[in-house]
C-alpha cells in the first residue's frame, strides 16, 4: 500500500462494460488500498457518484447508451474536483480529442494498458488532488487571517506596522 493510501481511503470508480476488463482493472488496483468502486455503464456510475464522494474514474469510450466521453462532461460538471480518465481501446484521435475537451481527462490511457503506468498516473494524480485540496484550505485560512489583521488594525491602529533594522532584523520599541 502506498503511503498516500494508507493517510486516506480514496475511492475509485472504474467503469467499462466488459466484465473481465473490470476484474483485470481491480486486481491492478489490488495492493494498492483504494477503496474500488466498478460499474458497467455510465447510469450505474451515475449512482455511485449519487452515493459515494468519488476521487477519481477511469472509464471506457465505448459503452450502450451513454458514451465514456460524455460520461466524464457530466462528471466534470456535477462533480467538479474528481479526477477523470479514459482507459479505452478506441484509437481514433478524435475520442482522445472530444474527451479532452468535454470531459478534461487527466490522462488517455489505451486498451491494453501498462499496469505499472496507470498505477502511477493514478497515483500522482491522487496526489496532485490532495495537494490542490490542501492549498484550497491554506488559502482559506490566510484570507480569515488577512480580516481578522484588519478588524484588529481597525482597533489598534498601527499594530501591523513593522519597524526593520539595515540587517532586516525586526526592531520591539520598549515604551518603559
Amino acid at each position: 500500500m502506498t503511503e498516500r493510501a494508507k493517510m486516506q481511503q480514496f475511492k475509485i470508480l472504474l467503469v467499462d462494460d466488459s466484465k473481465s476488463i473490470l476484474r483485470a482493472l481491480k486486481r491492478t488496483f489490488k495492493s494498492e488500498g483504494y477503496d474500488i468502486f466498478t460499474a458497467e455503464s455510465a447510469y450505474e456510475a451515475m449512482e455511485i457518484f449519487a452515493n459515494e464522494e468519488i476521487d477519481l474514474i477511469i472509464t471506457d469510450e465505448n459503452m450502450p447508451g451513454i458514451s465514456g466521453t460524455e460520461l466524464l462532461a457530466r462528471t466534470r460538471k456535477m462533480y467538479p474536483d474528481v479526477i477523470r480518465m479514459m482507459l479505452t481501446g478506441a484509437t481514433d484521435i478524435e475520442v482522445a480529442r472530444e474527451a479532452i475537451n468535454k470531459g478534461e481527462v487527466y490522462k488517455f490511457f489505451g486498451k491494453p494498458w501498462d499496469d505499472l503506468e496507470l498505477l502511477v498516473s493514478v497515483q500522482y494524480a491522487l496526489q496532485h488532488r490532495e495537494t490542490e485540496k490542501e492549498n484550497k484550505r491554506l488559502k482559506k485560512v490566510v484570507g480569515e487571517q488577512q480580516n481578522l489583521l484588519r478588524q484588529l488594525e481597525k482597533e489598534y491602529p498601527g499594530i501591523s506596522e513593522v519597524t526593520k533594522a539595515n540587517d532586516g532584523t525586526i526592531i520591539l520599541e520598549n515604551d518603559n
